[in-house]
Formats: C-alpha cells, sequence, structure tokens
C-alpha cells in the first residue's frame, strides 16, 4: 500500500466504530463527501475493497486489520506523549469477555486501571467463537475464552492461562423438591424445565453427570439478570458460576441438585502483544485478579 495515511485511517476506524459513513463524519465534525473521499483513497491505495457498504457498514477482513494497526498506533502513540509528559486523551482498548466472567470476578479487575482512569474500555459480551473472531481480526485487543483442546494457531496473539470457572447445577429448595423430589435422576431431567446459557455447557453436564443425551426441556436465554431471576423464581433449574450463587447457597435461597459434581471450564487470556502502558497494566490485572478467584 506504500506510506499509510493515518488521517484517512482515523476515518476508517470511525466508519467501522459507527456503522455508517454519515454517523463517522459526525463523529470526527467533517462532511460526508470527505469521509467518502478518504475511504475511497485508502480502497485505491490498496487496490481492495475495505469497507462494505450496507445497515450497518462494516469493514472487510483487510479493513479490520488496518483499524486495528490505527488502534495499536494511537495506544503506542498515547504512551509515548506519556512518557515525554505531554497531556493525552485516554486511549480506547476493546475487549472481547465472556458473560459468566462478566458477571463474577472480570469487574474485580478493573479497579486498578479506572480509579484513577489510565484508558477507555469497550467491553463486548462475546461467547467463545464470536470472541475468538473478534480478536484474531484485531477487532478487539483481547478475549477471555474458554479454552479449546485444539492446538494454537502458530501465529496470532498470545494465550495466558488463567484457571478453572466453576459451576455449579442448582435449583430453589422448592422446585427441586417439586422436579427432584426423589433425587437429580435422568427421568427427572428429562421433564423439569431448565433455563440454559450455553447449550453446549449444559448438554456436557448432563450427559456427564446423568449419561443424559439428546433433547430435554428448557428455556434458552442469555447468561444475565433474566437468568438469575428465573432461578429465584423457580421457573426452572440451571447451571451457574459457583462465585456467584456462594452466598445463596449458604444461605439455602438455592440447593445444589448435583452435590459433589461440579464442572469446571478452562479459562484463557488472548491478547495480542502491544507493549504499552496500558495493555500491559491490563493484562496483568486480568490475569492475577483470575488467578486469585478462579481455581
Amino acid at each position: 500500500m506504500g506510506t499509510l495515511d493515518y488521517r484517512a485511517l482515523a476515518v476508517l476506524d470511525a466508519v467501522a466504530t459507527q456503522g455508517s459513513f454519515e454517523k463517522a463524519a459526525l463523529a470526527l465534525g467533517i462532511s460526508q463527501s470527505a469521509v467518502s473521499q478518504r475511504i475511497k483513497a485508502l480502497e485505491d491505495a490498496a487496490g481492495r475493497l475495505l469497507i462494505i457498504r450496507g445497515q450497518p457498514a462494516v469493514p472487510t477482513g483487510l479493513g479490520m486489520r488496518l483499524v486495528s494497526h490505527h488502534r495499536s498506533v494511537r495506544l503506542m502513540e498515547a504512551a509515548l506523549d506519556i512518557d515525554l509528559g505531554h497531556s493525552t486523551s485516554m486511549p480506547e482498548i476493546a475487549l472481547a469477555v465472556d458473560s459468566a466472567s462478566l458477571a463474577t470476578w472480570f469487574p474485580l479487575s478493573l479497579q486498578p486501571l479506572l480509579s484513577p482512569p489510565r484508558c477507555q474500555l469497550k467491553i463486548h459480551s462475546a461467547a467463545r467463537e464470536q470472541a475468538m473472531q473478534l480478536v484474531q481480526e484485531g477487532g478487539v485487543f483481547g478475549s477471555i475464552v474458554a479454552a479449546s483442546p485444539g492446538a494454537a494457531p502458530a501465529s496470532g496473539p498470545d494465550i495466558t492461562a488463567l484457571g478453572q470457572l466453576r459451576y455449579v447445577c442448582v435449583a430453589t429448595p422448592a422446585f427441586a423438591a417439586h422436579w427432584f423430589g426423589d433425587g437429580f435422576s435422568i427421568e427427572a431431567a428429562r421433564l423439569a424445565p431448565a433455563i440454559v446459557s450455553d447449550a453446549e455447557l449444559m448438554a456436557s453436564f448432563l450427559h456427564r453427570t446423568l449419561g443424559l443425551q439428546g433433547a430435554y426441556p428448557h428455556h434458552s436465554m442469555p447468561h444475565s439478570a433474566a437468568t438469575t431471576e428465573c432461578l429465584y423464581g423457580s421457573l426452572g433449574y440451571g447451571l451457574m458460576p459457583l462465585l456467584q450463587v456462594a452466598a445463596a447457597l449458604a444461605s439455602e435461597r438455592l440447593v445444589e441438585l448435583a452435590p459433589g459434581q461440579p464442572l469446571d471450564v478452562a479459562l484463557e487470556w488472548h491478547a495480542w502483544n502491544l507493549d504499552t502502558p496500558f495493555t500491559r497494566a491490563l493484562s496483568e490485572q486480568i490475569v492475577s485478579t483470575a488467578r486469585r478467584y478462579l481455581l
């Protein structure tokens, strides 16, 4: 591509972030025609399409790589400004995190970064496949994902083991007494409604614990406050991180349906090797917090 036009890369980043040429123009304080001209100039220099025009407008693979490069350069420039004693705006760092970690240990890693604020965080709640895609394409600096037994790719982000997040199968005492009065059995699981946030995780647990394969009654919803309300409202049973329900188990608001049979999920931190004070501190905080709270 020759010499990169960083002003044009800033426009490309704005279009990717805002999802349209019009919104990017408003965010940058320039005309929509100027946005179009700079994107066209970048595409002419690259000889390839960088933005798929649509609703929303989304970057192509090469477009996302250029956006990721621009964001990395901005982070390094911000770090250099701090070293030189110059005033600088807080850089933005995007991450992809699984919903269970967001609901339990991950927020505990943010205090040293955000008080006082050292960067702006943009957090995506993403399941494994989406999070892996985001980090591989450079859409995020790093991601927290469940470990895969497959070999890591030869090139890509650095991978650090974080520990294991323990899940337990829980329900209210009233729900357990009604549906599992004779114990947590395969027969009862074929009748009782489950609250499922991760179908693969629940299927693995039921197969390992009960030998259950195939269909079972369940409500599917993301891991959220709604899931918790359904469990506490005796609308179903489900797998929950022990960190999230330990107090409820201790007070007997919830009971374990399969005591002594937890499901442990290994988590990993995938992050690009971008050595700036912000990214280094972020990685250190995430890894140390995870190892303090995970198994």
